[in-house]
């Protein structure tokens, strides 16, 4: 059996994954702490929410440069948002370290791993087009003996 058939599915479906685990982390601190921060809250169930819609399109299989591109922006807006609620600030938001534990840590590592299996499907999915490509023109030694 090729690899390269298994490849491409693989990673949809493990980059559907974190997602999706992205999100549900997201979901479960809206729900246990977050919804009553102003702002902050709505932002954590927008991301959430997100994750799932775009978890459920990559698995059935909605055009994938488009939702690749998609997944990439909500996961780095996530860990925007994580680095700036720990530096500058977000609506005047603050947060210390990997709090709170274990979900930052978990959230960290799932956005993380999202971002590298993007990257990878895309490597390979562009790896596969160039591959398949025939040349447009033909090679100049074949065109000097005509």
């Amino acid at each position: 059996m090729n690899i390269q058939r298994l490849l491409v599915p693989t990673l949809r479906s493990a980059s559907a994954a974190t997602l999706a685990a992205g999100g549900y982390i997201h979901a479960q601190l809206y729900v246990d702490e977050y919804r009553f921060i102003h702002v902050i809250g709505p932002l954590f169930l927008l991301q959430a929410s997100a994750s799932f819609a775009l978890a459920a399109l990559l698995l059935v299989g909605t055009p994938p440069l488009l939702l690749r591109a998609a997944a990439a922006g909500v996961t780095l807006g996530a860990l925007a948002g994580f680095i700036a609620s720990r530096t500058v600030g977000v609506f005047g938001f603050t947060e210390h370290g990997l709090q709170p534990a274990p979900q930052a840590l978990l959230s960290l590592l799932t956005e993380t791993g999202t971002l590298l299996l993007l990257s990878i499907w895309q490597m390979t999915v562009t790896r596969q087009h160039r591959a398949a490509r025939t040349p447009v023109r033909t090679p100049l030694r074949e065109r000097a003996t005509h």
